[in-house]
């Protein structure tokens, strides 16, 4: 399978957010290859936006759960599905519960410049802290227990958004609009791909539900406003 990373690696000004460096970005890709043995391929654990649209080559997937990690809108968006005035939400890990997701498989010979395409885009803001997270999977295809990259929410980072109620979450995600489109389209497209895997995640498919209200309840109005 074969994605093309639309995130270029000189994409590094954006005007009020604090961006890495290429260099950063190499030097943290470095340093986390360091405890790979440069012969395996490497996995990739996908739990959000990288199930449906990975923008890099693979070829082999399947379902997987990380025990100690779960799924959280935390991570405030100012680029892709947001702006500095208006930030959006994106998906982290943070401590705590399960998390069942994709794992992507790169061969070995591509590993390097693939995960460039990845990190280019993931770690554009430094806002994660990459990991080796233990999978486990059911699949005939893949090995029962394996490590893959993982992207873990840093709680220092500035674009952390903690914990917040959900009437937060719902407006923002029902408001919020950045260069890939809006939070809401992140959520739903999120809940149906792992739908479409069979993974069930009642926290995002509840939020997914009342956006889906509040949406139809503002273009009822816009509607009734244009009469």
């Amino acid at each position: 399978m074969t994605y093309v990373a639309s995130v270029s690696p000189s994409d590094s000004s954006v005007p009020g957010i604090n961006m890495l460096s290429i260099a950063q970005r190499d030097a943290s890709l470095s340093q986390m290859l360091a405890q790979w043995n440069g012969e395996d391929p490497v996995w990739v654990f996908a739990y959000g936006s990288l199930i449906w649209h990975p923008e890099f080559s693979f070829d082999q997937q399947s379902c997987g759960v990380v025990y100690g990690f779960h799924r959280s809108l935390c991570l405030w968006s100012r680029v892709y599905r947001g702006t500095p005035e208006q930030p959006g939400l994106v998906l982290g890990l943070e401590p705590g519960g399960s998390c069942r997701g994709l794992a992507l498989r790169i061969p070995a010979a591509i590993a390097r410049q693939e995960l460039t395409k990845l990190w280019n885009r993931e770690m554009m803001t430094g806002s994660y802290n990459p990991r080796w997270l233990d999978v486990r999977t059911p699949g005939a295809n893949a090995p029962k227990h394996f490590r893959a990259i993982g992207f873990v929410m840093d709680r220092s980072n500035a674009h952390y958004a903690g914990e917040l109620d959900r009437d937060t979450l719902v407006n923002t995600l029902c408001t919020a609009r950045g260069q890939r489109g809006s939070s809401a389209d992140y959520l739903l497209a999120t809940v149906a791909c792992l739908e479409q895997h069979g993974i069930s995640d009642r926290h995002l498919e509840g939020l997914a539900a009342d956006v889906r209200r509040l949406l139809a309840a503002q273009a009822a109005t816009a509607a009734c406003a244009a009469c």
